[in-house]
């Protein structure tokens, strides 16, 4: 079956002076990219997908919830949608906040094109990446889940470093048994060596601190 092809990224306005918004679609569609307009935060809220590819350029003052609001929002629901911030007013402790809050890009207004247009080229690199990564958690978390009960018990304790003698006296079991099972671990989470596992399972699990406690 052939792959499914990648969306092509969307670059979110969200902004609400209605000129602004207008003119900015312009902008990025004379230079090839595909983009949304929203006057409000809430509106772009109602329609978030963060699996849509993209990035977010965003005014910081606007009626309601705010774009600095907005987002921290996005970082705390762990939207990897990157934002750009525009502001009519230089303003250095906003923009500090921002960057804190993971900005990839902080812009006054009148927007420069070329500026505009090196900042969403950067963010959709940036958001590529995190898409990527995302993909990945999510196919060792699927992997991890095929597990048996007592295949995530071995894979525990060889997160924590024991060896299969340490395990087998730990599980009650022989140490030939924990041979299998450690070996079922490897060739379900693809895994090359325990190291490796060790990695996949720091990456894709919330618990993963705990595994190695």
């Amino acid at each position: 079956m052939p792959r499914k092809a990648e969306p092509n990224p969307t670059v979110f306005i969200v902004d609400d002076d209605d000129a602004l918004r207008g003119a900015l679609c312009g902008l990025l569609t004379a230079v090839g990219l595909h983009a949304e307009a929203y006057p409000t935060a809430e509106a772009f809220l109602e329609a978030l997908d963060p699996e849509r590819p993209g990035c977010v350029v965003l005014d910081i003052k606007m009626p309601g919830m705010g774009g600095l609001a907005l987002q921290e929002h996005m970082g705390q629901s762990g939207c990897p949608l990157p934002v750009i911030i525009l502001t009519g007013h230089a303003d250095v402790p906003v923009a500090v906040r921002c960057v804190r809050a993971g900005a990839v890009g902080f812009l006054e207004k009148p927007v420069a094109r070329d500026a505009l247009v090196a900042a969403i080229d950067e963010a959709l690199k940036v958001n590529q990446m995190a898409l990527a990564d995302q993909r990945q958690r999510r196919r060792v978390h699927e992997r991890i889940a095929s597990l048996t009960e007592r295949e995530e018990q071995v894979m525990r304790l060889l997160v924590r470093g024991m060896a299969n003698k340490m395990i087998a006296d730990h599980l009650g079991i022989s140490a030939r048994t924990v041979e299998v099972h450690r070996a079922r671990v490897m060739e379900k989470t693809g895994a090359g060596s325990v190291a490796e596992l060790v990695e996949m399972v720091l990456r894709s699990r919330p618990d993963a601190a705990d595994l190695r406690a």
